[in-house]
């Protein structure tokens, strides 16, 4: 099973569940606003992407901390710690695909090749 995390008002998240439906593909969606960061996915999120591409530096979000709490975003602890206090900084979507990979984004032709 595929499983898709992010925020369902989030216009690149819309465009994945879109893109997924419309190629016939069965996912579930998680929720962080109603579900939270699940901690136990999160760690295998940083190993296989990451924090430099887990958290989005470049968002509203980001831009919205002050000086000192982006810059104590130095590796893979600290942006863990950001990530579980602010969902909205992980850069959305985050999909688990039902091989075991880890995406990061949206790219119709990268998901493309996701299909069998």
């Amino acid at each position: 099973m595929i499983t898709v995390y992010g925020i369902p008002n989030c216009d690149t998240v819309k465009k994945a569940r879109t893109w997924l439906t419309d190629h016939g593909v069965d996912y579930s969606f998680h929720d962080f606003k109603k579900q939270g960061v699940p901690e136990a996915h999160l760690d295998a999120w940083l190993q296989a992407v990451g924090w430099e591409t887990l958290v989005n530096r470049k968002g509203t979000m980001w831009r919205k901390l002050d000086a000192a709490a982006q810059a104590a975003v130095v590796d893979a602890a600290s942006a863990r710690a950001l990530v579980l206090a602010q969902a909205s900084v992980i850069k959305r979507p985050v999909v688990e695909w039902a091989d075991g990979q880890i995406t990061v984004g949206f790219k119709p032709e990268a998901f493309a090749t996701r299909l069998p």
